[in-house]
């Protein structure tokens, strides 16, 4: 996999490049280049080179190695499928890929049943196929690349921050008007399952409309302007509106019956990485989340 550096990219660390240009995770990509597999005017190079106008990137993916996890008869709601990528509403408590303690009954277990072989395999072999995750307890839109192709594409546009992603949320309070977050993320220093704002963290954006006022709760639509993990929980933990439900984020008791919070992944758009059509998928709100509105207006 090759790419010549451009003025955009100057300046940039080439862990950062090659983690963009795969679509890979951080530990994947630090792996590689430890390996010499990760080449600048093809000699290795470290992580920290800065990349120079007309530098010729290459990445040396492993072969993708027999899988480990079981392929298991689990229904998916299927809103998209072609040869290229396949894209899923995921509900409320599915892990997406497997990990420590969620080894069956996730995403991947479920697209390996349906999908056998035809799973892209640049991040590895417990995540086949995975370009994006929403978290275990938001339910919503995500897209799965199919080919190596598709998701070294679809990665870019992540990377790029122009792919199109809305969420629906219930908060705690009662937002006085539509607005945006513009503060960084980074991992917790202390409890490393947790994110925080952080000025040594990578910049954050969230935009936030009101919907509806219900009690002393607001609906409201939030888009990503950047995606980094738990973004908007943060976010609006960060300025005294945390989600509904979110039990790392938000110090209340009162949750409705939800278990985990009350956010939901609406809206997906993106260019097709073969087509180059304009693709944009919707899933409306699940039950849980009108079922938890209904509640709370009977308040």
């Amino acid at each position: 996999m090759y790419r010549t550096v451009e003025a955009g990219d100057i300046g940039m660390r080439l862990d950062v490049f090659a983690q963009n240009l795969g679509g890979l995770t951080r530990n994947n990509t630090q792996k590689l280049i430890l390996a010499g597999d990760v080449l600048v005017n093809s000699a290795p190079a470290k992580a920290n080179y800065r990349l120079r106008a007309g530098d010729e990137v290459q990445l040396i993916l492993p072969e993708v190695a027999p899988l480990d996890y079981a392929a298991q008869n689990i229904p998916l709601d299927i809103v998209f499928e072609d040869n290229d990528l396949i894209v899923i509403n995921k509900p409320k408590g599915m892990v997406v890929h497997p990990a420590a303690g969620h080894v069956e009954g996730t995403l991947v277990n479920a697209l390996l049943h349906h999908c056998g072989s035809s799973l892209s395999g640049i991040n590895g072999i417990a995540r086949p196929g995975i370009v994006h995750r929403i978290d275990k307890d938001t339910s919503g839109i995500l897209v799965v690349a199919k080919n190596d192709h598709a998701h070294t594409n679809l990665a870019q546009q992540f990377a790029n921050h122009s792919i199109n992603r809305e969420y629906m949320a219930i908060v705690h309070g009662r937002i006085k008007q539509d607005g945006a977050v513009d503060a960084p993320i980074a991992r917790h220093k202390i409890h490393r399952k947790k994110m925080a704002i952080d000025p040594a963290g990578k910049r954050a954006i969230t935009h936030y409309k009101v919907v509806e006022y219900i009690q002393n709760f607001t609906q409201i639509t939030a888009r990503l302007e950047t995606g980094r993990t738990h973004q908007i929980r943060v976010h609006m933990a960060s300025i005294g509106h945390p989600v509904l439900g979110d039990a790392v984020y938000s110090s209340a008791k009162q949750t409705f019956g939800l278990e985990g919070q009350a956010l939901h992944a609406r809206l997906l758009g993106f260019i097709h990485p073969t087509t180059n059509a304009q693709m944009q998928f919707e899933a409306p709100e699940p039950e849980y989340f009108n079922k938890t509105l209904s509640k709370l207006r009977k308040l």
